[in-house]
């Protein structure tokens, strides 16, 4: 019987060969280094290929909490009812860089995501939804944080 520790042995070995092979899928190896290292919010959504400003909509739900009294586990959720969504972006503004998460929705996922994330400081967190045809349409509330989670 193999050990936990034969057993990760073989697991990264296999996942080597697969990646050395070129069987992963491409968006397996994707990530958008650019919009993660932005520094605002604006430039982080240029980062992502939009142009025009977002529009708020009642059809994006964030959840968050009012105060986050420690902001190195803050929780979200995220989820929207609008059709041709591609993608499901988490932003907090005041964070040394504003992109959180990126959720690409398909057809076959439903657009709800919960995530956690750090804040160093009171901020406005946005949740964006950006359709195909690239529409931005966003929801965003404040959240008050305590004792801060980025360093703080």
């Amino acid at each position: 019987m193999q050990n936990r520790r034969q057993t990760l042995k073989q697991s990264a070995a296999v996942a080597t060969l697969v990646a050395g092979a070129g069987l992963l899928p491409h968006s397996a190896l994707a990530f958008n280094k650019a919009a993660f290292e932005a520094k605002g919010i604006q430039d982080t959504l240029k980062a992502l290929g939009m142009n025009g400003a977002p529009e708020a909509s009642n059809d994006v739900t964030l959840t968050a909490p009012d105060i986050a009294e420690n902001g190195a586990v803050v929780p979200f959720a995220l989820s929207t009812k609008l059709p041709n969504v591609k993608e499901l972006v988490l932003l907090v503004e005041k964070n040394p860089n504003a992109l959180v998460a990126v959720f690409n929705v398909t057809p076959e996922v439903e657009p709800s995501f919960a995530t956690r994330s750090k804040m160093g400081e009171t901020s406005d967190v946005y949740a964006v939804a950006i359709t195909k045809d690239g529409k931005a349409l966003f929801s965003k509330k404040e959240v008050k944080v305590t004792l801060g989670g980025c360093g703080g």
